[in-house]
């Protein structure tokens, strides 16, 4: 069984522990929980509320008797040409905290659905799969969108990942938005989480499925030529 459930406790906690448990019931072999996600093994549950969610599923999920597989993809590229503000396109800048050398994971989302339904005919999976249809540095995702574009985009750092922490803080208090999906706190967590490198992802399942083809994010901003002349 794949679970593609998007939302806040009721439904990442709640709902998905009704559907793991209906799973059982019905002998289901193996449950993928809505995760596609960045790692977020490798960082202490307070840095991302949203994925502190699926941590806390988690915990119900391995007390329960049905294997299950989780699927990290890093970000999905398709977000860069729209609410994910790495490139900004008016301005011909590409945004960056912290180390503009620092790489992050992006796969799209078509190509996380197929390897995911590959992964759920799959008998022999394991805990977690790992996989990135690319790996890009920002200094390397301004010189992609630069040759697609034509035009020169320049490196804008927002500062650090220190500074960035606090502006968190601030928009936590001042904006909490506690019982909204995607609150600005919220995208901020997650653009700390990759720009710090914790979440990289070490290690790739990417050749588990032979026939994969792995869109990058050039294949993405060549698509959206339309939008972004």
């Amino acid at each position: 069984m794949v679970s593609a459930l998007q939302g806040l406790q009721d439904v990442i906690v709640g709902a998905q522990a009704v559907l793991v448990d209906a799973a059982i019931e019905a002998g289901v072999s193996c449950f993928i929980p809505s995760d596609y996600s960045i790692d977020f093994t490798s960082f202490p549950p307070g840095d991302n509320r949203n994925l502190d969610l699926r941590r806390d599923f988690h915990k119900h999920l391995d007390k329960t008797s049905i294997s299950a597989t989780s699927i990290f993809n890093g970000a999905f590229a398709d977000l860069l040409t729209g609410p994910m503000p790495l490139i900004l396109f008016k301005l011909k800048r590409v945004l960056y905290w912290g180390d503009a050398d620092q790489r992050m994971d992006f796969t799209t989302m078509d190509d996380t659905a197929a390897f995911t339904a590959s992964a759920a005919l799959d008998p022999s999976t394991p805990r977690i799969l790992r996989i990135a249809g690319d790996q890009l540095s920002a200094r390397e995702l301004a010189a992609v969108v630069s040759g697609v574009t034509g035009t020169k985009f320049r490196l804008f750092r927002a500062g650090g990942l220190a500074m960035l922490g606090t502006l968190i803080k601030v928009a936590r208090t001042v904006a909490p938005g506690e019982k909204e999906l995607y609150p600005a706190w919220q995208g901020m967590q997650y653009m700390r989480n990759m720009f710090d490198g914790r979440a990289k992802l070490k290690t790739l399942d990417n050749d588990r499925y032979p026939g994969m083809r792995w869109k990058t994010v050039r294949d993405v901003l060549s698509e959206a030529q339309v939008r972004h002349p």
